[in-house]
């Protein structure tokens, strides 16, 4: 039997219905959050060191970072695994071989980290009705396998050589890291900052802030 081709395919897909309901839910609250701070910042000493105005909203960045992870962005990726454990025997006379095929299929979801946010990052104007944001830069947050799907095709393994009960698992991980690397090739990380700066955006104007100026670190 010919052994398939190795081969990458990187699919943008949406995320989970779950995994949509988790996201929206975490930026209405946060959009909850910031506007409550806004609604106090109106009524609060106006900060040292600040512009007439502008109020740093501490408050609303401790209930931010309780929300932790704003998931923005899934691939499906399939991926084939060639890994070799080459041995040694005979005093070196005879190079032997345990080899395994994998054919990896899986999801990398990148979006952004919001505990990450610091006090100075979530700002409220009170005279324009405005709210400045900066966002922690996107990142994969997980590359994990279809384990229903991802199933080794073949396993080789020479007369002489040792059977090496770690290559699969060796395989396995190696599919996650080069899966995750491929997402990144592909374009996940912008896609999934694109995705999160216009949900913040939409559900920040729908509350009713007529000015949303949102800026990356990094």
């Amino acid at each position: 039997m010919d052994a398939p081709a190795a081969h990458l395919r990187v699919y943008p897909s949406r995320v989970t219905q779950s995994a949509v309901a988790v996201r929206v839910g975490a930026a209405a609250l946060f959009v909850a959050c910031v506007g409550g701070a806004f609604y106090l910042g109106t009524r609060a000493p106006q900060g040292a060191g600040s512009p007439a105005g502008m109020r740093p909203t501490p408050t609303v960045v401790l209930a931010v970072r309780d929300l932790s992870r704003l998931e923005s962005e899934s691939y499906h990726v399939e991926k084939v695994v060639e890994l070799t454990d080459a041995q040694s025997k005979l005093f070196g006379l005879v190079e032997a071989k345990d080899a395994i095929l994998l054919v990896a299929v899986g999801d990398v979801v990148a979006g952004v980290d919001l505990s990450n946010l610091s006090d100075a990052d979530v700002r409220a104007e009170d005279a324009t009705h405005s709210v400045h944001v900066t966002l922690p830069a996107p990142e994969v947050f997980s590359a994990s396998l279809d384990e229903a799907q991802t199933h080794v095709y073949e396993r080789r393994t020479d007369v002489l050589a040792s059977r090496n009960e770690k290559l699969e698992g060796l395989a396995r991980s190696e599919a996650e890291k080069q899966m995750s690397q491929a997402a990144i090739d592909e374009g996940i990380l912008a896609r999934a900052k694109a995705n999160a700066e216009r949900t913040v955006r939409g559900l920040l104007r729908s509350l009713g802030f007529t000015s949303v100026d949102v800026q990356w670190k990094g």
